[in-house]
């Protein structure tokens, strides 16, 4: 017991270490995944870091709800947000208060919302302009006389009372579309497997793939003012200093650096120097890109630490866990039925589960893919000394080898093949799970999966996949390794036949 309570502390200190940050304040960026909130995240980026300021980025946090609940709990500084968004999916308004009535709304959080960017990017609901001509649909009303058409819309969309359920009510529609990744929907329009699916005003995507923007003609959607949403107390000079973006745009302009990312293929980082420059923001637009093999280093070692933390913790806890379990019988099945409990949580469910605990970034990611970890280890080492010849036990017991020495010269030696496969099996998990936690900003190499996602980009998606099916690999020849160094040649066919 004093070994695995060790061990506990050892895994704690080892956290606490492997999260320690810098003592250098950062101002903390964060952005939704979609082209346009990436795009705003990186101009307000640049234009702090043109002032001095260092800048964490946190881009392609996995919804509003995950944003606010950050920006609550002091995870992030800003992140651009909509007035609309505010009042009907946060706040649970029917209408859309000015920005100073959020504000006062607000105050009590601690949060403030700054004065408005100029554009209003509103929902909207979209479908191939041929299509639209050939049935003489103008207006959402029009839908209605089709049902035959098929309808997917962004998982939020679908969910949100200024979304679907709102539209249902408001125009009488009875069925339930399919929800779809916002920036795989048009490429699913493209390729005729969809036919309507919900838009921002805004998104170089309309003109991209040719798609006509339907007259809401009850007036259901309000009014989405972009507006920079942060903190009462982050520093009056980053304020200001955001705060001069104010009006600077309007919904032509920030279609068109839209555009110029989906359509031209620019980088976030290009457009947001270019246009910051042009409004003379900045004196100088000098574009910084990491090389490929610089981002892929920096987003394989955070991958490796995410797992390997998260693999390292499973081990000191579960594998004394399981030792001092096995023997009793209900005991070890308790321990394994609530493992298992854990391990049929969806991983994006369990991730946004850890947000209110624990926040975003690394720490909530390490937890969750430690959760995730425990279950094969405690699974195998529980079985691996179960299975152990009952007759090899009576003998050492009569030997004279305390409970200790069995378990050291006999039990372990002997389970060791079933306890190095669980570990196995652990770590390859982890490896795929760990892409998922880019969606809190744990960074990895889920980070480029979630921004080709964002921009229906293959190219960027499988510069996190293939990586990461390579480290899959890697890990299972590792193994393969330290198996035949560690385990006789013998007891690795006993196993195998088992």
């Amino acid at each position: 017991m004093k070994r695995f309570k060790r061990n506990i502390w050892l895994a704690a200190g080892l956290l606490s270490w492997a999260l320690n940050v810098s003592a250098e304040q950062a101002v903390v960026v964060a952005s939704k995944n979609f082209t346009e909130s990436y795009l705003l995240a990186e101009v307000i980026s640049r234009l702090l870091e043109s002032r001095g300021h260092r800048v964490d980025r946190r881009f392609g946090l996995g919804g509003t709800l995950i944003c606010y609940e950050a920006l609550k709990n002091a995870e992030i500084d800003v992140y651009v947000e909509y007035t609309g968004t505010l009042s009907q999916a946060i706040l649970s308004l029917d209408d859309t208060p000015s920005i100073d009535e959020l504000n006062r709304m607000l105050a009590g959080e601690g949060l403030e919302v700054l004065p408005s960017l100029g554009f209003n990017n509103t929902y909207a609901i979209a479908l191939r302009r041929e299509q639209a001509e050939s049935l003489g649909i103008v207006r959402v009303t029009d839908l209605l006389a089709h049902p035959e058409l098929e309808i997917a819309v962004s998982h939020e969309f679908l969910e949100r009372e200024d979304g679907w359920p709102g539209l249902m009510n408001v125009y009488g529609f009875d069925t339930i579309p399919t929800g779809i990744q916002h920036g795989l929907a048009y490429q699913a329009i493209a390729d005729g497997r969809i036919d309507v699916t919900d838009a921002y005003s805004t998104d170089g995507d309309l003109e991209r793939y040719g798609l006509t923007v339907l007259e809401d003609d009850r007036k259901f959607f309000p009014q989405y003012l972009a507006v920079p949403f942060t903190r009462s107390d982050v520093a009056d000079d980053v304020k200001a200093l955001i705060g001069e973006l104010a009006g600077r745009l309007s919904d032509d302009s920030m279609r068109k650096l839209n555009a110029a990312v989906v359509v031209d293929s620019r980088s976030f980082d290009d457009v947001a120097l270019e246009w910051l420059d042009g409004q003379g923001l900045i004196d100088e637009a000098k574009q910084i890109r990491s090389p490929l093999w610089e981002s892929l280093g920096r987003n394989t070692a955070t991958h490796l630490k995410l797992t390997g933390i998260a693999l390292l913790l499973a081990c000191l806890i579960g594998l004394p866990a399981g030792i001092l379990v096995y023997r009793f019988e209900i005991l070890s099945r308790g321990v394994l039925y609530v493992a298992g409990l854990l391990q049929t949580i969806p991983s994006i469910a369990l991730l946004a589960l850890m947000i209110p605990l624990f926040g975003i970034g690394q720490l909530p990611a390490i937890i969750a893919l430690f959760l995730y970890s425990l279950l094969p280890i405690l699974r195998n080492v529980i079985t691996a000394m179960l299975t152990i010849d009952p007759l090899l036990r009576r003998v050492a017991a009569a030997m004279g080898l305390s409970t200790f020495q069995q378990i050291r010269y006999l039990l372990l030696p002997m389970a060791l093949p079933n306890v190095l496969a669980g570990i196995r099996t652990a770590a390859v998990i982890s490896i795929g799970t760990a892409t998922l936690a880019a969606f809190i900003g744990a960074g990895g190499l889920g980070d480029p999966i979630v921004t080709g996602l964002a921009l229906n980009d293959p190219g960027l998606i499988l510069q996190g996949a293939i990586p990461a099916a390579l480290l899959a690999v890697a890990t299972e020849l590792s193994f393969e390794l330290i198996e035949r160094l560690l385990i006789p040649r013998h007891m690795v066919a006993a196993t195998l036949q088992q």
